[in-house]
């Protein structure tokens, strides 16, 4: 009867030691890494604890600018920039997400360095908008949308915003610009 107990004590040891513990760097449709959906700001050093989060627009709460809040690393490399849904309320939720840092990756690979090629390859572009310096391309499933230079672009579609930009007319080699997140 002990062997047994003690046999079940190492099973289990063994099986909780195996647990995958969470990718930090990974992407998914409701967090990154630590952060999800639902952390609040007041909780923002437990899910960074060994980098740097600065609040910016401190003071600033009457203007109505967003209040940015910008996690670095150790070494002073910009990691992200979170915006809450509400302005100076430490209970708030994060809004909105910039991703800076390459090493944030999607389950299929995805990253700030990634190219227009590996998001029509891995995902569903749910829609692309022409604004007057870049183009804005929506993945609904991820939460997330891409910015592109309108440089990386063909010369005829760079000057004209009524124009509607489709798939196949942006280069695979194309560039993001910026990678972006949105919570509701």
């Amino acid at each position: 009867m002990k062997n047994n107990f003690f046999t079940l004590i190492i099973v289990a040891s063994l099986i909780a030691s195996c647990a995958k513990s969470p990718d930090i760097n990974l992407i998914s449709k409701h967090s990154i890494g630590l952060l999800t959906d639902s952390t609040q700001v007041k909780d923002l050093q437990l899910v960074f604890p060994n980098d740097s989060i600065v609040k910016l627009n401190e003071g600033n709460e009457f203007t109505g600018t967003n209040y940015d809040i910008e996690v670095f690393e150790s070494s002073g490399k910009k990691l992200l920039t979170l915006t809450p849904k509400q302005i100076l309320d430490s209970t708030s939720t994060i809004k909105s997400i910039q991703i800076h840092a390459e090493r944030f990756k999607t389950a299929k690979g995805l990253n700030t360095k990634s190219t227009f090629k590996s998001i029509k390859d891995n995902y569903k572009i749910s829609s692309i908008q022409n604004t007057l310096r870049n183009i804005m391309i929506s993945v609904n499933e991820m939460n997330v949308f891409f910015t592109i230079d309108k440089n990386e672009l063909p010369s005829e579609l760079r000057f004209d915003m009524n124009l509607k930009i489709e798939e196949v007319q942006i280069p695979d080699e194309a560039k993001i610009k910026g990678f972006f997140m949105q919570w509701q």
